[in-house]
């Protein structure tokens, strides 16, 4: 049994703004169910000390002058142990983990998660009075990568892994919050966490952790290339031979068609009478009339990475065939604006909710003939293997984790099936718009449609497979610990 000390800044269902919190929710619970001891430890935001249930004080610790206590509840969906690093003053705060109510980042992010960081090391190093002490410091995304760093600078420090969930998000600091912070000045070199001047909080995981993960093969290769490093992909080739890509996984308990509380009718790949009524549902929600035409969903933020304005400059394409598009989603408000505005312009064929909205957005996973996803970059995806197992086939630009996981309906993919989706091979809207009619292509043939969504509902979507990956590649780490 290894002892993971799993460091994230979000975790669903506690907190979320993304695909790390999906992650982190549950991967632990995958991996303790193949025998490892796991804690999740993370920030005490408001929403998850109400979250995770009843709290008990495990220790308290003087960090950067703050009194700060550190609380062990329990994930609510998997009963996963989770620890709570409660400094009020820094995480007891209206609006987001990063951002406040209005979307601005949080003036003192640095001294947060510096703190936070701080925190993940004593108790690594067993320094926190508890009885439990870790094998591996598994840090994820910008918000962790100090500890990564503080950690390699500690004789008898456990193995480290880092995960890169988005190398868009690196957590950009200055020099002067570095001194201010009172951090090691060995950290403050290009070797290390400074970059141009700057204080990147990425880079500590970057440069010091034992084994570098992402959550998609493909990913691992095109973040060392400099279209998509953002600036570290000389440091990533640097560390390619300790760079790996592991294939994210979902909750098959909670996105199962066959079980899905959230939809109004349950079907599975032997029995897809359910999915006409989710789609009936589905078209009364976003009062369209109830007819049988293809019908496009899309669950996304609405932001340039996700490809939303490849959907707005492709759709003229298809609008005027019978067809009909329903998305769910947030983000920069002139795509919100536009996304309304085909609404009133298409009041019989679009459908828009601005926001989020979990029973929605498990309703057009379920309701939905095919599921656009046409992002510019997608490390992983989840979204594309939520509708792999709903039977809606995806439609995508073939990058990161999207090329991974779905595989274009040629003749000769059909027939060997292993035709899940549809790919585009540049994000462009003439690229998505040629997959968009391929797919209206295929609905028109007799049986394409309904091969196709039993292709995609017999892949294996689950954390089985990648849980057990995880765990070669920590051995991988402590191996390389104890030959450094």
């Amino acid at each position: 049994m290894t002892r993971i000390l799993f460091a994230t800044s979000e975790a669903v269902p506690l907190i979320k703004t993304g695909g790390l919190a999906d992650v982190s929710g549950s991967l632990p619970a995958a991996l303790r169910d193949l025998g490892e001891d796991v804690r999740i430890i993370l920030p005490a935001y408001p929403a998850a000390l109400v979250g995770a249930g009843h709290l008990r004080h495990l220790t308290s610790l003087q960090v950067m002058g703050e009194h700060v206590s550190l609380l062990e509840g329990r994930m609510p969906d998997t009963g996963v142990t989770v620890w709570l690093v409660d400094a009020p003053a820094l995480f007891e705060r209206e609006g987001g983990p990063y951002v406040d109510e209005h979307g601005q980042d949080w003036p003192d992010n640095a001294e947060r998660f510096t703190l936070f960081c701080r925190v993940v090391v004593e108790i690594a190093m067993g320094r926190a009075n508890l009885s439990w002490r870790p094998d591996i410091l598994h840090g994820n995304d910008w918000q962790t990568g100090l500890a990564i760093a503080l950690a390699h600078l500690e004789s008898q420090r456990p193995a480290t892994i880092f995960s890169i969930h988005n190398l868009a998000y690196q957590g950009y600091f200055s020099e002067e919050n570095f001194r201010a912070l009172q951090l090691p000045e060995a950290l403050w070199s290009p070797a290390s966490m400074e970059y141009y001047g700057q204080w990147v909080m990425i880079k500590g995981g970057l440069a010091h952790a034992d084994r570098l993960l992402t959550v998609s093969p493909s990913y691992a290769q095109e973040i060392t290339t400099a279209a998509f490093g953002n600036g570290m992909d000389g440091l990533l080739r640097h560390r390619q031979d300790r760079l790996s890509g592991i294939l994210n996984g979902i909750d098959t308990q909670i996105w199962d068609p066959n079980h899905d509380r959230l939809i109004p009718a349950s079907y599975s790949q032997d029995n897809m009478l359910g999915k006409s009524i989710n789609k009936s549902a589905l078209q009364r929600h976003f009062d369209l009339p109830e007819i049988d035409v293809p019908v496009f969903g899309l669950v996304s933020r609405l932001v340039e990475q996700k490809g939303i304005d490849l959907v707005l400059a492709a759709l003229p394409d298809h609008i005027h065939a019978p067809i009909q598009l329903v998305m769910l989603g947030s983000g920069n408000k002139q795509y919100e604006q536009a996304c309304v505005e085909l609404v009133h312009r298409y009041p019989h064929q679009v459908g828009v909710t601005i926001g989020y909205d979990e029973v929605l957005a498990h309703l057009i996973e379920a309701g939905s003939d095919f599921f656009l996803m046409p992002s510019r970059f997608e490390p992983c995806g989840l979204n594309q293997l939520y509708s792999l197992r709903y039977g809606t086939p995806p439609i995508v630009h073939k990058t990161g984790g999207l090329a991974d996981t779905v595989t274009h309906c040629w003749p000769q993919t059909l027939e060997d099936g292993s035709a899940t989706g549809f790919v585009f091979e540049h994000p462009t809207a003439t690229g998505l718009s040629w997959a968009m009619g391929e797919a209206l292509r295929c609905m028109a043939r007799k049986d394409c449609l309904q091969r196709l969504r039993q292709n995609g509902m017999r892949q294996d979507v689950s954390w089985k497979n990648s849980a057990q990956t995880y765990r070669q590649v920590y051995q991988q780490a402590m191996q390389d610990k104890a030959i450094a």
